[in-house]
């Protein structure tokens, strides 16, 4: 006697599995495809002779979005692509980091900024995102400190928009005080 025939309905095919007749799995094909998107956008504003996006490239890029390259955002950009290097986005930094936006395309990109900027102020990210600011500034290696009018240029940005008196007060302390410092050694000597 042959084995029943079972009633029960097989499971959906899982995305994965489902191919396309060149045998590739459909959702590889998407993700190949949208490889190709980030890697386009990224040749659009990369210097060729370095191979990756330079500071000029970033200027384009900011220009494109809409934003000043001085705008916090840019900042949280560069957080999230984990870039290393300040003013410089290398390919696989921007590739990963795109990925990890949803991000493909230039008007994309400029919606992610504005998300960006809400997943920074959870806490947890806050202070990820801070301690990314300080260690981007280090642009010499083994530097353990950034110069007084850079720390006050990214007070400024990180915190000046929440917490727009206390920055102010700080800058102008530490300001006044880098000045009688300054004063202090050059009388003893």
């Amino acid at each position: 006697m042959p084995p029943r025939a079972s009633k029960r309905k097989s499971a959906p095919p899982n995305s994965s599995s489902v191919t396309s007749s060149d045998g590739r799995s459909v959702s590889s094909k998407a993700k190949i495809k949208g490889l190709e998107k980030i890697d386009r956008l990224f040749n659009t504003y990369a210097n060729s002779s370095l191979g990756m996006i330079d500071p000029e490239g970033i200027e384009a890029l900011c220009s494109d979005l809409g934003v000043d390259y001085t705008d916090v955002r840019i900042l949280m950009l560069a957080w999230k692509l984990k870039a290393e290097k300040q003013g410089y986005f290398t390919q696989d930094e921007w590739q990963t980091g795109l990925k990890a936006l949803g991000v493909d395309s230039l008007s994309k990109l400029k919606k992610a900024l504005s998300d960006l900027e809400k997943e920074v102020e959870k806490p947890s990210n806050y202070e990820d995102f801070y301690t990314y600011a300080f260690r981007y500034c280090l642009t010499e290696e083994k530097q353990k400190s950034v110069d007084i009018e850079s720390i006050c240029e990214l007070l400024n940005l990180v915190l000046g928009v929440q917490f727009r008196p206390q920055i102010d007060s700080l800058i102008e302390y530490l300001k006044v005080g880098s000045q009688f410092c300054l004063r202090l050694l050059f009388f003893n000597f």
